[in-house]
């Protein structure tokens, strides 16, 4: 299995791909997949067919698509620049150890 420095709700860039330099929200982690949905980025649209015993409705619905994870950036909040993950350990004596995500420019917290 994969692991992944990105959460939800997490403000990224995409870097890379038909939407580059679009912003966005996280809105799922597929680490198996090494792969992320951001909030309106990756648009596809689904054809889909009606069914009344689910109440959905048949026509062409637009969703997202997950995206490569190696094609974002994460997007600090107080220098508002994409970054890299830094790590600092928080509390070394305290098992587990606490370790919390930061920026590699400013040095300030992510979390």
């Amino acid at each position: 299995m994969a692991t992944t420095s990105l959460r939800k709700n997490d403000q990224v860039k995409v870097l890379q791909g038909r939407d580059r330099g679009k912003t966005g929200r996280v809105l799922v982690v597929l680490p198996d997949l090494n792969k992320v949905v951001v909030e309106g980025i990756q648009m596809i649209k689904r054809h889909t067919r009606p069914n009344p015993q689910k109440n959905i409705k048949g026509g062409i619905v637009e969703k997202e698509a997950p995206i490569e994870i190696s094609n974002v950036a994460i997007v600090c909040k107080s220098c508002s620049k994409q970054t890299r993950i830094g790590t600092n350990v928080i509390d070394a004596s305290v098992k587990p150890r606490r370790v919390e995500r930061t920026c590699r420019k400013c040095g300030n917290s992510l979390d």
